[in-house]
């Protein structure tokens, strides 16, 4: 066999191994208006969302760009879902639709709060809830459908809307990774009763570590989550502290200095969004000639706000239907690793599967059998996070290309290693040691 040109058999790599550490692909990007703004801070010496200023103009900024009435600053993403529960009024024990494939704290934080979630499969196409499937879920105790817009695509809300007003429902957008994408020209965090955005430095809109942000039109809502973001205390224009609790809670609030941080980042959302939109789409359009590589879907009635970028294997479009999906994925992600592309799966189990998850009281036991469209992505797909974030990622998303298109067009040596690879699904392991392993 001829010596082949593959970085993973001794050829050279298509990028650079410092381009993970490079100013094209840093994030969040750090000016002087954000050093400046935290500065300011530190100078006027008013740290705490209890003393007027960053925290409650950067809700109020966010509340008119999202086009809301109310904007709570959080700790977390998470806290901000937990808070969005409270806030609705769902009582411990009710049953919340929740897909089957996200990321943990979407199921973690309606089972810290008591409410039992009832795992839904996804859309094959756009990868979030599927609205057929969370209609066959609803039982005579569901309460809420919680609708992640998973990557930074909005969810079919039409739709899920629909489904919460004939049965009654909360509807509650878990939009931690969908800031400024739209849905029929409205922005996620405005589609339903209420909103969770998460501001983890990894995401679009980041802080300087952790903050989430709660949006909502109604009013009542609003007062009951402000009411429990710090012990239970009213604070809406009560001057002086007085350490009144009225009803049980924790500490959730966001720092004054993480705010001033995200504004920085707000004045910048839509002019890199709009940069990394056309970066994102210029690499995704190489990547859909080559055979058997399934690019991500946008409905014409949305916009994406590109958080990942999640790529699919077709067996079938490659011919090699007898490779198992799981195992062609694998042997794929060690060829563009070699070459310098960061791809890595995302999730490699549904939430029902995950160890913390399994045999919560309420609900039933795991049943893989039950989410199909779920299994299909883990097995067969694949994500490259981060590096397209940064909108002078540009060149190098071009040479990511070309990384692909040197990995396509050597899969006449890479199909053998994949036919001899001993492969198990993770969700088909059992217990948390094989799981952990």
């Amino acid at each position: 066999m001829a010596k082949s040109r593959l970085a993973m058999f001794g050829g050279s790599r298509t990028v650079e191994a410092a381009a993970g550490t490079s100013a094209r692909t840093a994030w969040p990007i750090v000016t002087d208006t954000e050093r400046e703004a935290v500065l300011g801070v530190l100078d006027s010496g008013r740290f705490t969302s209890v003393e007027r200023g960053e925290v409650q103009l950067l809700e109020q900024e966010w509340a008119g760009y999202t086009g809301v009435r109310h904007c709570a600053a959080l700790s977390s993403g998470t806290a901000a879902i937990e808070l969005a529960l409270v806030g609705a009024g769902l009582e411990p024990g009710a049953e919340i639709l929740v897909p089957a494939f996200s990321f943990i704290a979407t199921a973690s934080a309606p089972v810290l709060r008591g409410l039992v979630p009832v795992f839904v499969d996804i859309d094959p196409v756009t990868y979030t809830l599927d609205p057929a499937a969370a209609a066959a879920a609803v039982t005579p105790r569901t309460r809420a459908v919680l609708a992640v817009h998973l990557h930074g695509l909005p969810c079919d809300m039409d739709a899920l809307q629909a489904l919460a007003d004939r049965h009654g429902l909360v509807l509650v957008e878990d939009a931690a990774q969908s800031h400024g994408a739209t849905y029929r020209g409205r922005q996620t965090g405005a589609l339903g009763d209420v909103a969770a955005f998460s501001l983890n430095a990894s995401k679009n809109l980041p802080t300087s570590g952790e903050g989430g942000l709660l949006t909502t039109d109604d009013d009542a809502l609003y007062e009951r989550v402000v009411l429990h973001r710090q012990f239970g205390e009213d604070l809406n224009g009560r001057g002086e502290r007085a350490y009144l609790s009225h009803v049980v809670a924790g500490n959730a609030k966001l720092s004054s200095i993480q705010a001033a941080f995200t504004r920085g980042q707000l004045s910048r959302l839509d002019e890199r969004h709009e940069q990394r939109d056309r970066n994102v789409r210029r690499f995704l359009g190489r990547l859909a000639e080559l055979d058997g590589l399934v690019t991500p879907h946008c409905p014409d009635d949305r916009t994406h706000a590109w958080f990942q970028l999640r790529l699919r294997f077709d067996h079938q479009r490659m011919g090699c239907p007898d490779i198992a999906p799981g195992a062609l994925r694998s042997v794929l992600q060690r060829a563009l690793r070699a070459e310098g592309v960061p791809v890595r799966p995302y999730q490699s189990l549904p939430l029902p599967a995950q160890p913390a998850l399994r045999d919560l009281p309420g609900t039933q036991p795991y049943r893989p059998e039950d989410h199909p469209a779920t299994l299909a992505l883990i097995e067969d797909s694949l994500t490259l996070q981060r590096w397209h974030l940064n909108p002078a990622s540009g060149p190098l998303l071009d040479r990511c290309a070309d990384a692909f298109e040197k990995v396509w067009g050597e899969l006449d040596l890479l199909l053998p290693v994949a036919r001899s690879t001993t492969y198990e699904p993770l969700w088909r392991q059992t217990g948390t040691a094989a799981v952990g392993a």
